[in-house]
């Protein structure tokens, strides 16, 4: 089963994604986190990569797609993946369709993440997350902070704030550029039949971990 997550940034993909991929043992795919890695490692990806993300711009299609085309290919991905991250495009998800067509596979379903601006601003600045790339657990310092202040509770490596959420300027921005390319994406699922919409917002109590244990009891209920 291929699973696309969709939202803009702070919307809480990475936490339904990562608790249905514990639940269904299948992997969560973000290239964010194929970026970061790579950029900390100084890669001559990493380094590529940096140059757009540092000014909060989407990394180029010539860079993204080889690479999530290849992961896919991975033996943990034969039975099921969730997609955290891309596709961000119409024009990626057509090539997406494109990849998956040539293995016989296809979209099962793309959850769309809602969030007031707002609130999505204020969960960027106060996210953290866990250094150690075999981990990376998330946290909020406001609405779910680590037991320890500053230590993952999980593999007790240090938290950090990602450069990308400390400025309340570039955040503004990636949410534009996300309106902009991304948000037709929703149209381009719901024509396909597989999207599912779900608000995720303290102001009706309903997070992130409520979206995917619903989720995760629709899948294992089929």
């Amino acid at each position: 089963m291929i699973i696309i997550m969709l939202g803009a940034q702070g919307t809480g993909k990475g936490t339904v994604a990562g608790l249905i991929s514990e639940n269904m043992g299948w992997p969560q795919i973000s290239t964010g986190d194929i970026f970061r890695k790579n950029i900390s490692e100084k890669t001559t990806l990493g380094i590529e990569a940096d140059k757009y993300i540092s000014k909060g711009e989407l990394v180029p299609d010539e860079i993204t797609v080889p690479m999530v085309e290849d992961r896919l290919k991975w033996e943990d991905a034969q039975n099921g993946a969730i997609l955290d991250g891309f596709p961000r495009t119409i024009e990626q998800a057509e090539k997406l369709d494109e990849i998956l067509k040539k293995s016989n596979k296809k979209i099962d379903l793309v959850i769309n993440l809602v969030t007031p601006k707002e609130e999505i601003i204020d969960r960027m600045l106060t996210r953290r997350v866990c250094t150690n790339q075999d981990c990376k657990a998330t946290y909020n310092i406001k609405l779910h902070p680590p037991v320890k202040e500053g230590i993952c509770d999980k593999c007790g490596a240090t938290l950090k704030q990602r450069e990308d959420d400390s400025d309340s300027e570039a955040i503004k921005k990636r949410l534009e550029i996300y309106e902009e390319k991304t948000s037709p994406l929703v149209k381009y699922y719901e024509k396909q039949g597989v999207l599912q919409t779900e608000t995720v917002s303290v102001s009706i109590n309903r997070m992130g971990r409520d979206v995917a244990e619903d989720v995760v009891k629709k899948i294992k209920s089929k």
